[in-house]
């Protein structure tokens, strides 16, 4: 049962603060708190709203409810996954790759979630360290901002020991998409060696780096000509934009595996985005290692997900005119018989 719900709005967007009124009033037929936040802290100016402290400020909520694009449902994460709390989203948006509920189905999802009938779909997400904390240097917000969405507060150091760097300074980061490494001048070339573990993979010339989630390959990664990655995988990935090589390919790797970014001596600086929101400047000689977050972010849905047909409904993938030509197939392919067990349960048994 849903005992209180945290409301995350966009506050730039008339439908949002419209929409936002039909979850409040089925919280009001069933007697439940539900307390607002809203992204922008000025919606005129984009400035975001804080995170840090969202969680109490909402009333401890057991569900968040997140009314605007998948931008909204990130920030919703951001504020939810650190105290395990699921996320519904309503899509007021474009393109939602992450949101679940159609404005219509506002009443029948809050019904579903109250009543158990909804599913949680846990997906991987990132954080990271960093060999000094992440600053934005005065003077250059305006050109950190050009181009790279809002920028947020520099995120705060996790409990450590700051002044003993060894596998660097634990920042409070978490993406659920993304953490991308940008050049900050158009003038100056960015130049970084990546290191997978605690090995120099390769150097990068490259007007950004993208290290994402599989949640997260349909994003800035899948712009940039990487691969579609189901979710269900656990994985992270790095994507170069526009390098200065011919070594131009995605990498995916295991979950496990941890991703080093260092600038090099005579690079420009580095501009540290994270799920799309500026979060630092790198200076040469600066390190950052990007892994797998502690913490999942917990999605709620309706139904199983059916990543596949989302791509093509999403992207509105057109079949080749050459392949309808020669005839069509059944949308399903599922006979009335059991699954054999080898098809029920695939792969080698651990």
């Amino acid at each position: 049962m849903i005992n209180r719900i945290g409301l995350v709005i966009h506050g730039g967007k008339p439908q949002a603060v419209t929409v936002a009124g039909l979850v409040r009033q089925w919280a009001v037929l069933h007697e439940i708190p539900c307390l607002d936040l809203d992204v922008w802290a000025n919606a005129a100016t984009e400035v975001p709203s804080r995170t840090e402290g969202a969680i109490e400020r909402l009333g401890n909520p057991d569900l968040i409810v997140t009314v605007g694009g998948d931008g909204t449902l990130l920030r919703g994460v951001r504020i939810a996954a650190p105290a395990d709390v699921p996320v519904l989203g309503v899509d007021v948006g474009h393109l939602g790759f992450l949101t679940e509920v159609r404005v219509e189905e506002i009443a029948a999802a809050l019904d579903a979630v109250h009543e158990g009938r909804g599913h949680i779909d846990a997906r991987l997400t990132l954080t990271m360290r960093a060999s000094r904390p992440l600053e934005i240097p005065a003077g250059i917000d305006a050109l950190i901002r050009y181009g790279r969405g809002p920028t947020l507060p520099s995120p705060a150091i996790r409990h450590a020991d700051a002044e003993h760097v060894g596998w660097g300074i634990p920042l409070d980061v978490l993406a659920l998409n993304d953490i991308v490494f940008e050049k900050l001048a158009r003038n100056r070339q960015m130049t970084v060696g990546v290191y997978v573990d605690d090995r120099l993979f390769r150097y990068y010339a490259a007007d950004a780096l993208i290290v994402s989630s599989s949640t997260g390959s349909t994003a800035y990664s899948f712009a940039a000509g990487g691969p579609v990655m189901s979710p269900e995988v656990d994985a992270l990935l790095f994507t170069p934009v526009a390098p200065h090589m011919v070594f131009d390919r995605s990498i995916v790797l295991s979950r496990r595996q941890r991703i080093g970014v260092r600038v090099l001596e005579r690079s420009g600086q580095v501009a540290v985005s994270v799920d799309g929101q500026t979060r630092g400047v790198l200076d040469p000689g600066d390190w950052v290692i990007v892994y797998s977050g502690a913490k999942r972010a917990k999605l709620v849905r309706l139904s199983e997900v059916d990543f596949l047909a989302r791509v093509r409904q999403r992207f509105g993938l057109p079949d080749a005119a050459a392949a309808v030509a020669d005839g069509s197939a059944p949308p399903m392919y599922h006979p009335r018989e059991p699954l054999p067990p080898d098809l029920a349960d695939p792969g080698p048994r651990q």
